[in-house]
């Protein structure tokens, strides 16, 4: 082999480190393989709940306490590195308390999932079942709308997306009940004592009521729009969420998302509306291929 021997000459750093690296996967089993492979996917779970339910900013938090609590090791700081060892030992009991109902949320999801480990390499069936919760969601929700127009009755519904709303969850009364139009038409009932807020909606749930939401920083907007318009442009804004607003003035029905409001809605075009944004993972992945499928796709397409 005198190209390999004139690429790697012996006693160089880089036949020395291949040598080594060889020598390793000499060693490498089939069980450390699925190690690496149940790590990656652990920590990509983690950082996909940090990112769904806007906690970025807490997990900046918990960097910097590592880093400063880094630090005061290595500068030899024993005051400041004994108090911020003892916070450091109870980091991981106050991230699950903080992320109880997404932690939660997740589990079910997987208990509920007749297929989890399938769903990597296909979502077809699941693709179905979302698309006939999010229509019926959808049907209910328009339903209630317009009989709440009709009597100008006043409403705001947040439908949960990819982005989990926890703590908007926790503002309100949990409720984790089937969504219906009647039931929906009981909540914002006027004399009803969680009228006064949003539903917050996660699929076919009606999780929580008497929600408080944060309001838009836009200040152009028309001197038409009231608070649960505002309101409803504000979580729009924040998340992925879509949010139904009925007016208690006029009746008129709105949808906002990403910022944006549509007025002037019936209740067939709700409906549509509704389905088609409650039904985003079909729209992602019209084929119903499975996240490793999609990959090996995009690998291929790419040749």
């Amino acid at each position: 082999m005198p190209a390999f021997a004139a690429l790697f000459p012996e006693g160089g750093a880089l036949r020395e480190y291949l040598s080594q690296v060889l020598g390793t996967l000499r060693f490498f089993r089939f069980s450390d393989v699925m190690d690496i492979l149940l790590v990656t996917f652990l920590l990509y779970q983690l950082i996909k709940l940090l990112r769904d339910t806007r906690a970025v900013q807490l997990a900046k938090g918990i960097l910097l306490i590592a880093a400063v609590y880094g630090a005061t090791v290595l500068l030899k700081m024993n005051a400041s590195g004994f108090f911020l060892s003892r916070l450091w030992d109870s980091v991981i009991v106050v991230i699950f308390l903080i992320f109880q109902p997404e932690i939660r949320h997740a589990v079910e999801a997987m208990g509920r999932s007749r297929s989890g480990l399938l769903k990597i390499f296909s979502r077809r069936g699941a693709q179905e079942q979302q698309h006939k919760s999010a229509r019926r969601t959808a049907i209910a929700a328009a339903r209630a709308a317009a009989n709440m127009s009709a009597q100008k009755i006043g409403a705001l519904m947040v439908f949960e997306r990819r982005t989990l709303l926890g703590d908007v969850a926790q503002t309100g009364t949990l409720l984790e009940a089937r969504i219906s139009a009647p039931l929906l038409g009981n909540i914002f009932y006027p004399k009803a004592p969680l009228h006064d807020g949003a539903a917050l909606i996660r699929g076919e749930v009606l999780y929580a009521a008497g929600c408080v939401l944060p309001l838009t920083e836009n200040q152009n907007l028309p001197g038409s729009y009231g608070m649960r318009h505002r309101a409803a442009l504000g979580i729009s804004e924040q998340s992925d969420a879509v949010v139904l607003v009925v007016s208690e003035e006029t009746g008129n029905i709105s949808i906002a998302r990403g910022g944006v409001l549509q007025t002037d809605l019936t209740e067939s075009l709700l409906r549509e509306e509704l389905t088609d944004a409650l039904d985003w993972e079909s729209a992602e992945n019209p084929d119903g291929s499975g996240y490793a499928a999609q990959r090996w796709k995009k690998f291929w397409s790419a040749e």
